[in-house]
């Protein structure tokens, strides 16, 4: 299926709000998709023979900077069968505040490999995904404070129990 093909079968699927934008202009085209949807959106795509995508790469977090209040969540998809590939992205506006963290529904309900891809996320940039089955710390410390990829991340301390941090 092609990148129009897609997005026709989503929008008849779940409505013309299921995709909110889509980015042309790089290598792979993606599809920014309603967070609220994702799970669904992933799902779709996993389970219609026409598409099948049935392995998900990789999930990147993405703060857009103190100035622009947003983080994200980028989604590479694969079908292997099919040999074709899809990025779907998903974002929305956060206040930076540490108990406020910025949200996202769980995919690991559709894809096994999310478990750790979303960890990853949330121990390196502080995003939360709802319904995870087991979210904690992945790399870091359980009571390591603060989440280093975060663009406004400052070391307070130059020591963590007795080993120097530059």
């Amino acid at each position: 299926m092609s990148f129009e093909d897609i997005k026709l079968l989503l929008t008849e699927k779940f409505g013309a709000d299921v995709i909110v934008g889509e980015e042309t202009g790089g290598l792979q085209p993606a599809l920014l998709i309603d967070p609220d949807h994702i799970a669904d959106v992933c799902l779709e795509l996993r389970n219609n023979p026409n598409t099948y995508f049935d392995f998900l790469s990789c999930i990147t977090g993405v703060d857009y900077g103190v100035e622009a209040g947003r983080f994200g969540v980028v989604y590479h998809l694969a079908s292997i069968p099919y040999k074709t590939q899809l990025t779907l992205k998903v974002s929305k506006e956060n206040d930076r505040n540490e108990d406020n963290l910025p949200t996202f529904p769980s995919v690991t309900s559709v894809y096994r490999t999310a478990d750790w891809h979303e960890r990853e996320q949330y121990d390196m940039l502080g995003i939360f995904f709802e319904g995870h089955p087991d979210l904690r710390r992945l790399l870091l410390p359980d009571d390591w404070e603060g989440f280093p990829l975060r663009k406004d991340y400052t070391t307070l301390d130059k020591y963590y129990k007795g080993i120097k941090i530059d």
